[in-house]
């Protein structure tokens, strides 16, 4: 049986190369996919299986609830080169971006769903071309959102996926807010944020007047319960509380009194018909050409995995995308 390289991780934020059985083009079920891997992307849902919790309520990944992190894991945004094909939409030879849905692209070859991937347009390098994953994500989750055009739209947190909120966000007209504890100031511009707030999204949405509440708070932190607190607290009356991203814990609570005196709606939702936000990413990204070299900041081999994870684990300005290249 040939075998493949794969990182593992054997403790808490700690990886082992390891050497495990490849899969097989033979296995492969209808409709799924032999990749493999040239660059994966580390997204804030890799972090807390990263830093050892444990999961819960099938999230994203290749072992069942509760069980220690497989071969591979944890990274799910991935472009590979297609080896073999039961995807009528995929053929052998293609270079195809989206999801490793076990989470499990830490590895020279990954199998994963064809209806979670599209061919790459092939204008971009691997590294840039992952972009549209986390991008395709944005994408839905700001159309989930309505018209925005000429509102006051704050986004919590600013790293890579807030940052990306902040650059469609500004594209569909909004007047963006960025609240990050990080220095984001000089990234800022690139991503349309119009004021930036150096801050704790507590102090910030403490610090607000009637006058300077958004319509609108994307909630692109997480990894905590307070911060949708905070949401709400700062959000306009009559407006949207938009929580993005996997929940780490099972239940958050609410403070229902505000909620309901400000007559408020709150969303949050995973990212559904992925092959057509992947498109629609890929022509954004053909679109806006700079936010490439913005966003991808941070681009190590796969063999430096362990200190990719420690530098996306530990956030610093000018620091956003860190992507690992096999």
């Amino acid at each position: 049986m040939r075998e493949m390289w794969a990182a593992q991780l054997v403790a808490p934020s700690t990886f082992a190369h390891v050497t495990v059985p490849a899969p097989l083009a033979a296995a492969l079920a209808p409709g799924e996919v032999l990749l493999r891997v040239r660059a994966g992307a580390i997204c804030g849902s890799d972090m807390p299986l990263f830093k050892g919790a444990i999961q819960r309520q099938g999230g994203l990944g290749n072992h069942p609830d509760g069980a220690p992190p497989g071969p591979g894991c944890p990274m799910h945004e991935v472009v590979g080169e297609v080896l073999a094909s039961r995807h009528p939409g995929l053929s052998p030879g293609d270079t195809a971006v989206g999801w490793a849905l076990g989470q499990d692209a830490i590895a020279e070859l990954v199998v994963t769903e064809g209806d979670s991937l599209v061919p790459g347009d092939g204008r971009l390098p691997p590294a840039q071309a992952i972009v549209a994953q986390p991008l395709a994500c944005v994408i839905y989750a700001v159309e989930r959102m309505g018209d925005v055009s000429g509102q006051r739209v704050a986004v919590l947190g600013q790293g890579p996926i807030g940052m990306l909120f902040s650059h469609v966000l500004r594209s569909r007209g909004a007047f963006v807010v960025g609240v990050d504890r990080v220095d984001r100031s000089a990234e800022a511009p690139a991503f349309g944020v119009g004021e930036v707030v150096h801050a704790s999204c507590d102090r910030w949405a403490e610090s607000l007047g009637p006058q300077d509440r958004p319509q609108v708070v994307v909630e692109s932190i997480g990894h905590q319960v307070g911060t949708l607190t905070c949401a709400i607290d700062a959000v306009a009356g009559g407006g949207l509380v938009y929580y993005f991203g996997v929940p780490d814990d099972l239940v958050y609570p609410v403070p229902m009194h505000t909620f309901f005196r400000k007559d408020l709606t709150l969303r949050a939702g995973t990212t559904k018909d992925r092959p057509r936000v992947l498109r629609l990413a890929q022509r954004y990204l053909q679109e806006h050409p700079a936010l490439l070299d913005a966003y991808v900041t941070d681009r190590l081999p796969m063999d430096r995995v362990q200190e990719a994870y420690d530098r996306a684990a530990a956030p610093r300005p000018g620091q956003l995308k860190v992507v690992v290249e096999a």
